[in-house]
Order: structure tokens, then sequence, then C-alpha cells
């Protein structure tokens, strides 16, 4: 009677690696920050100011997001002084909290 090879089912593999290699790697990768979505309400003037400074930053060779703008707004305001930054909360007037009415047809 012939005799039948078998084939392995089973395949050898590679030793695995330690367990530090991989804790190293992971801690090695910055995890993405989270984000969050909210909604403002923005009085027309100082909504065009947006639309301003993203052409200046064009302008520049630097083209910004809306949101790059607030974000960069935010860093600028937090790196200030206290006196800066309550004087600069003072030209700031304060709205009415909400969604503005929407118009009525005529």
């Amino acid at each position: 009677m012939p005799t039948v090879k078998s084939k392995p089912t089973a395949k050898t593999k590679p030793a695995a690696k330690p367990l530090e290699s991989k804790t190293v790697a992971k801690d090695a990768k910055t995890k993405k920050p989270k984000m969050v979505r909210d909604s403002f309400t923005f009085p027309k003037a100082e909504y065009a100011v947006l639309d301003a400074l993203k052409l200046r930053a064009a302008k520049l060779g630097s083209p910004a997001k809306k949101t790059e703008l607030l974000r960069a707004g935010v860093k600028a305001i937090a790196a200030m002084q206290d006196a800066a930054f309550l004087t600069a909360l003072k030209v700031v007037p304060s709205l009415k909290t909400g969604r503005p009415a929407k118009a009525k047809a005529s």
C-alpha cells in the first residue's frame, strides 16, 4: 500500500514579540483629542470679520477655516494678562442666548 504524506494542518508562527514593545508603541502614539461640536450666534458684522480674516490669511499664504480662526482667537485670549482680557471682554456686547428669531415673510 502506498504511503500518503499528510499535510501539516497548522503552520508554525514566528516567536511572539514581548509585551513591552507593544506597550511602548502604544505610548509613543499620540492620542487624538476628543472633539466637541457646538453652535454659536454672531452678529452679522462680527461674522463678516471672520470672512475678512479668512481672506487675510489666504493673502498671507496661509489659508484658514473659520474653526481655525476661532481656535486661534481662543488661544490668543487665553494668553492675555487679566487686564487685557477684561478690556477685550468689555468691548464685546452681551448677546441674548439661544437661536435668533425667524424672520417673517411679508
